[in-house]
């Protein structure tokens, strides 16, 4: 039987498309755009289509979403649409086909405000535990949609585990500071010190939740690369960034500088995957460990997965202040 991938033109959508096409694993991509690995273009909120979709499905992973850069060019009307209805049909006719389990992409930007400690007080330890606090309507239509999955598995019995993935998109960051002090892989090396992922990462978490989401019946887990900090370096992460990644790593300072790179100065959030690891048996391989061994033999840090899918972007819009119309 079939594993139904929503998004399938996006990011995660393709990278999943190559990975269970690589395995033999029969598998149908939908998403509104054409792709190569699109095999019908619909909306996830149109019943008729998504219901014409569900034939011999066993699985559904569903990527498809509106995201946080698209919010300040689509109306909080088309993220509901999206990302709440169209998860609500998904859930509805994939309980009428009988489909074993279902997978929803959800982010670690659901945890909001939780992510962002005041000056003073150090960096916040996030793991499944911390509460939800969305800032903009990308993380309440998230949430929103986490919490019909919750319902769907209470109600009805459908074993539905939600992953909430950190970043792992390839383009610029949507900080301009950022952008505009570090370049795009100094910036996202050091990101896999907290709050990033490579995306073959999150697409062999995906896996991993197919086969034990039948198991566990319902859970919230972070996907992210396994971070090297541990609590009581909290403070001094948001003081000296530098010299704690340099007590941990002790060639890290020299093989940055060869390359032209430089560290965060602070860091705000560390996000923990411990759960997911332990309740999954995942094993992330993309790590600031693999970013520092790639440096030393002198090759890329990136996987071939994301060499593979590249960069999509978020809009056909190319705007004056970078890749994304606001911060």
């Amino acid at each position: 039987m079939t594993i139904l991938v929503t998004g399938s033109a996006g990011h995660l959508g393709e990278a999943l498309m190559r990975t269970l096409q690589g395995s033999d694993s029969p598998a149908r991509g939908i998403d509104l755009k054409p792709s190569p690995f699109t095999h019908a273009t619909g909306s996830i909120a149109d019943r008729n289509f998504v219901k014409t979709q569900m034939n011999d499905v066993r699985a559904v992973i569903h990527t498809a979403t509106l995201h946080k850069p698209h919010v300040a060019t689509h109306a909080y009307e088309d993220f509901v649409e999206t990302n709440v209805k169209g998860t609500l049909v998904l859930l509805e006719e994939a309980r009428a086909a009988g489909v074993e389990c279902f997978i929803f992409t959800s982010t670690t930007s659901a945890f909001g405000a939780a992510l962002s400690p005041n000056a003073d007080e150090p960096a916040a330890w996030i793991n499944e535990d911390v509460a939800s606090v969305p800032k903009n309507i990308y993380g309440v239509t998230k949430v929103s949609a986490e919490s019909l999955c919750e319902l769907f598995h209470r109600r009805h019995g459908l074993p539905v585990l939600v992953l909430r993935t950190s970043r792992f998109f390839p383009e610029p960051d949507d900080s301009p500071a950022v952008r505009n002090s570090y370049d795009v892989p100094n910036a996202q090396a050091i990101e896999l010190l907290y709050r990033r992922a490579d995306i073959a990462d999150i697409a062999s978490a995906h896996l991993a939740a197919l086969e034990s989401a039948q198991r566990i019946g319902f859970a919230r887990f972070i996907v992210s690369a396994t971070t090297p900090f541990r609590r009581d370096d909290l403070g001094a992460l948001r003081v000296d960034a530098p010299a704690v990644v340099h007590r941990l790593f002790p060639d890290s300072e020299q093989l940055f500088e060869e390359k032209g790179w430089a560290f965060f100065p602070a860091i705000d959030r560390v996000y923990d995957n411990a759960r997911t690891r332990a309740a999954l048996g995942w094993q992330p391989r993309y790590d600031f460990a693999y970013v520092l061994a790639a440096l030393r033999e002198g090759r890329d840090f990136r996987s071939p997965l994301a060499h593979a899918v590249g960069s999509k972007g978020y809009h056909d819009t190319v705007f004056v202040d970078g890749p994304y119309p606001v911060a």
